[in-house]
């Protein structure tokens, strides 16, 4: 984040910018209202650069802030644009180790991943973390910041190993420095146990929301958005521990603070209706989530505009729910439209845009279109390697959709080979219990069933649910499904049968809603 310029640098007490259009820029940062400021930061640059010059440094910071509200409001090109060219001006004239400069690296490499382009994002928060470590030292507050900023980049690209220990380094660091109830130290806390629920660790994950949100309310408040951000996490993991009867009530309570606190169409608002609508549509509650879904799409709509990512992302869940009632003369178009809109912004190969495209073949897929769904799940594939690597999660769920697909279509020759590769890959990448692997192990199991290899679907079905049971609980849905097919399984052979099949479970993954906000 840039801070926002509120006094004029030394050496300038004679050539004063409009300084009466700081106050309403910063009620407006501070009411998340970033997108209606945006006239009057071009306002303020065009007069800084008439009054100071092109290079001034409180030029260089009001074209900072121009580029950042540029970024919220969902302009990711032009924030680019504006972050390049003010970085370039930076080194200039403050020199490369400048904390200003760093500032606006962090800032350009949070641009870059926020459109997909992680080697460029991971190469600037690497430079900016070494470079802040030889000018600041190891543990200076900016320092820890990039360092956070760099295992959230490691993280998003799937690379936990890497993400974790960073994570945890500065859980450690700032509880030393900062203590343990610092802020800053709750912060790296909350993150932490973000990365955790991603590795599918969510014991860990969700004994440290709980701890985080403690914490919070005791020195925040029960109230401080903090509080409401680490609320509406643990929710998040209770739900995908499957716990929906603890989840829901929690979104709801998160929801109404979060009306009263930030008001009715601020954007945390909505991710919390976001949210809760999800977690309705998961317990087949279409008559709560349908109807809350279309208001939070039109409240984005109007707040921060048809193409944000957050309405984007809205759309697509609401696709998400009309596909899950059955309604697909509905699903279809919205997820026709969400993917040509995120092929313009952010592009055609950005990771939300391959999640629509996953996501629209998986809809032809369970409509029983399996010739459109195919294709579209290979070009999905194909572009995951190229764009995002061999062993990125996304890639990785692409593949098993598709070997779901390959095997929904009777061809078990490519579908067998696909869901092995993917679940040597997932236990590489992923753990071997975490929910993704599960679910492909289970996926395998199915297959070879189909196959005729029933002794080691069998095998195979036994070692997954004991995974299930241990990683997720013995109610948890996804344990329920493998038991289920392990009973089939099992009865089928004992019964001397040919050709049964087991109720696949190889649903292609859609994408989750936000959980942080």
């Amino acid at each position: 984040m840039i801070a926002l310029a509120s006094s004029t640098p030394a050496g300038y007490a004679s050539k004063q910018p409009p300084k009466f259009y700081q106050p309403v820029i910063t009620h407006l940062h501070e009411q998340c209202q970033d997108a209606r400021a945006i006239p009057l930061h071009e306002a303020m640059l065009a007069r800084c650069e008439e009054v100071l010059g092109d290079s001034a440094p409180y030029t260089l910071a009001s074209r900072g802030n121009l580029a950042y509200a540029y970024h919220v409001a969902g302009h990711l090109r032009r924030a680019i644009s504006l972050n390049e060219k003010t970085l370039t001006q930076r080194e200039q004239v403050l020199g490369e180790t400048h904390p200003s400069t760093l500032t606006n690296r962090n800032s350009l490499a949070y641009a870059y991943s926020a459109v997909g382009e992680w080697e460029r994002a991971i190469g600037l928060f690497e430079t900016t973390l070494s470079q802040r470590k030889e000018a600041l030292g190891d543990e200076h507050p900016s320092t820890l910041t990039s360092q956070n900023n760099l295992a959230y980049a490691y993280e998003a690209v799937g690379d936990l190993g890497r993400a974790i220990p960073l994570f945890e380094d500065s859980v450690a660091k700032r509880e030393q420095i900062l203590g343990h109830a610092h802020p800053q130290t709750l912060y790296s806390r909350n993150n932490l146990a973000h990365a955790y629920e991603a590795n599918g660790d969510l014991k860990r994950a969700t004994s440290l929301y709980e701890i985080t949100l403690t914490d919070r309310e005791r020195i925040l408040g029960a109230t401080h958005p903090h509080t409401l951000q680490s609320r509406n996490n643990l929710a998040h993991a209770y739900q995908g521990s499957g716990n929906l009867a603890r989840a829901i009530p929690l979104f709801e309570t998160t929801l109404a603070q979060r009306v009263q606190v930030l008001g009715d169409t601020h954007p945390d608002t909505l991710i919390s209706k976001n949210n809760l609508a999800f977690a309705y549509k998961e317990t087949g509650d279409f008559d709560q989530s349908i109807p809350l879904l279309e208001s939070v799409i039109a409240q984005w709509e109007q707040v921060l505009g048809e193409t944000h990512p957050d309405t984007l992302n809205g759309r697509n869940n609401l696709a998400t729910a009309y596909e899950a009632a059955g309604d697909f003369e509905r699903a279809l178009p919205l997820y026709e439209a969400t993917l040509a809109q995120r092929v313009k912004v952010p592009g055609n190969t950005h990771p939300d845009t391959l999640i629509s495209r996953n996501n629209l073949a998986g809809a032809h897929f369970d409509s029983g279109d399996l010739a459109r769904a195919i294709p579209l799940f290979e070009a999905v594939v194909a572009q995951s390697e190229q764009v995002l690597g061999d062993m990125h999660p996304y890639t990785l769920l692409s593949r098993s959709n598709l070997a779901s697909a390959y095997e929904s279509a009777g061809d078990l020759e490519r579908a067998i080979p696909l869901f092995e590769t993917a679940l040597v890959q997932r236990e590489q990448v992923l753990g071997e219990a975490h929910p993704h692997t599960l679910t492909t192990r289970n996926n395998l199991a199915s297959a070879y069933f189909k196959a005729g290899q029933r002794d080691r679907a069998i095998l195979l079905y036994e070692l997954t649910v004991a995974q299930s049971e241990q990683a997720l609980g013995n109610t948890h849905p996804d344990t329920l499904i493998t038991r289920s097919n392990l009973a089939h399984a099992r009865h089928a052979t004992q019964a001397g049968q040919r050709g049964g099949t087991v109720p696949p479970t190889g649903k292609p993954d859609r994408q989750r809603p936000h959980a942080t906000g």
